[in-house]
């Protein structure tokens, strides 16, 4: 009898707890669809407007001189896996003569800077920087170094750069990629090109969520965010900028003296950086630009491939765009801005909303098997859920299509296909990557200092290309 009381009391109990976690989870869910509903509707106006599609340009065009001359920044810390095969893939893709290399490395990280030189093979082009301080410091502080060493060449005679481009250590450049940027600069301050994930045989659940974020992400949420003219958050790959405004930025952040434009105690300084153009008076633009094959022209990267690897980035990227965005950034005036700033600061919301409906799941489980076994009779819904319930179907039925669309228009109808089932799998990483980000900002809090906790990269797409 004490059992079956303790079973009574105890399914009455989850019942309570199901209410709670129903109400909270579907309140937020559909706030959250409302939000990203938001967004589609402004990309199918666009779409239906004519706005919006891939430009295009010729293979020509793409090898041309520059206008300018263009610096590329690398930071690179313990890559000696595919430092040397981005440098020679880079090489090979740009035809042009006007530009530098520049690899920031470490006297600590032989092994990369023997790679990145060997990689270079004494072609002019390429300009191996080694750091003052033992590493690893931050990347912003390593692109803070580089940018130093660029300055020093301009003043020694090299010439003035026209504008420089961000890449990581790990990336597949794309031929044209410096034609474009140097066409989109005329009228433009800061311009992010799309970042293409590439599929792992390897980690087809892990490494390949990110095709399906990005992809979405890439051709429309920044498409929508270029039409309205707000803040473009930069990459920190693909992504050019003036020297005039890389020159202010360095100078707003140093006073009146010539200094680093890379927040070096920012976790996530290419996010802040593009932002700050917006907020110094120039122009952003995300451009989708395909050549006369018809490829996008984009950077190519193998991103983790284990949940550990992937849950320590997004973790990375949560905390420096929601924390330390939120108390290094604050708001921005206009609505518009307000919004898209909002969205990238519900990260933390998101994995909290998440866990609590996998937490939902379990108590139904666990009410269903009781009811099943006849312990327990379910009490029916309070009226103000079965709206909201309806509404989270919709929603969820419309998000998986958006996702499924995205991926196969990118990658096929089988990646499509593997899109939604990989959405369980987001969703784990997203929860955990929520949780380690907000104990590593309550530690920031503490006095703890930042580490550059990097991703480790052994492949590069190249190869995979090359053997194709």
């Amino acid at each position: 009898m004490e059992a079956l009381l303790f079973l009574h009391w105890g399914c009455a109990f989850l019942q309570s707890i199901e209410r709670e976690l129903l109400l909270f989870s579907a309140f937020w869910f559909v706030l959250g669809a409302l939000d990203d509903f938001a967004v589609d509707l402004v990309w199918i106006v666009l779409k239906l407007r004519g706005r919006g599609r891939d430009e295009s340009i010729t293979r020509p065009a793409a090898a041309a001189p520059l206008r300018g001359r263009a610096a590329i920044l690398i930071a690179a810390w313990q890559e000696e896996h595919v430092i040397g095969h981005t440098i020679r893939h880079a090489l090979a893709a740009w035809r042009q003569r006007d530009y530098t290399l520049y690899v920031g490395c470490y006297g600590n990280d032989p092994t990369t800077v023997s790679a990145a030189m060997a990689a270079a093979g004494g072609d002019p082009r390429v300009r191996v920087v080694i750091h003052a301080s033992a590493g690893p410091t931050t990347k912003a502080d390593c692109l803070n170094r580089i940018y130093a060493a660029l300055c020093l060449d301009e003043r020694r005679g090299a010439g003035r750069f026209a504008f420089l481009v961000l890449h990581d250590s790990e990336d597949m450049v794309h031929p044209a990629e410096l034609a474009v940027f140097d066409r989109a600069l005329i009228q433009a301050d800061y311009v992010q090109l799309p970042v293409r994930p590439e599929p792992q045989r390897t980690s087809r659940w892990i490494g390949g969520h990110y095709c399906d974020e990005f992809t979405e992400a890439h051709a429309k949420a920044l498409v929508v965010r270029d039409a309205l003219g707000v803040g473009i958050p930069a990459a920190g790959v693909g992504c050019a900028f003036s020297r005039a405004m890389i020159e202010r930025i360095a100078r707003m952040r140093s006073g009146q003296s010539l200094g680093g434009p890379f927040a070096g105690e920012c976790l996530t300084e290419d996010y802040e950086l593009g932002l700050l153009v917006q907020r110094q008076g120039g122009r952003s633009r995300f451009l989708r630009v395909r050549d006369a094959g018809g490829e996008l022209v984009a950077t190519r990267a193998y991103f983790p491939g284990t949940l550990e690897s992937s849950v320590r980035q997004k973790s990375r990227w949560i905390l420096g765009i929601a924390f330390q965005g939120w108390d290094r950034l604050g708001w921005d005036s206009r609505l518009r801005d307000w919004w898209m700033v909002l969205r990238d600061r519900r990260g933390p919301l998101s994995a909290f909303v998440l866990a609590c409906s996998y937490g939902l799941l379990a108590v139904e489980l666990a009410l269903g098997a009781a009811e099943f076994a006849g312990l327990h009779a379910r009490e029916p819904a309070p009226p103000i859920l079965q709206p909201l319930l309806v509404l989270c179907i919709l929603a969820f039925s419309w998000r998986t299509a958006q996702r499924f669309a995205f991926t196969a228009s990118e990658y096929g109808l089988r990646e499509g296909a593997f899109a939604v089932l990989r959405i369980p799998v987001a969703n784990l990483i997203a929860i955990l990557a929520g949780r380690r980000a907000i104990t590593a900002y309550v530690r920031s809090l503490r006095g703890s200092g930042l580490v550059w906790d990097k991703t480790s990269h052994r492949a590069h797409p190249v190869i995979t290309s090359e053997a194709t």
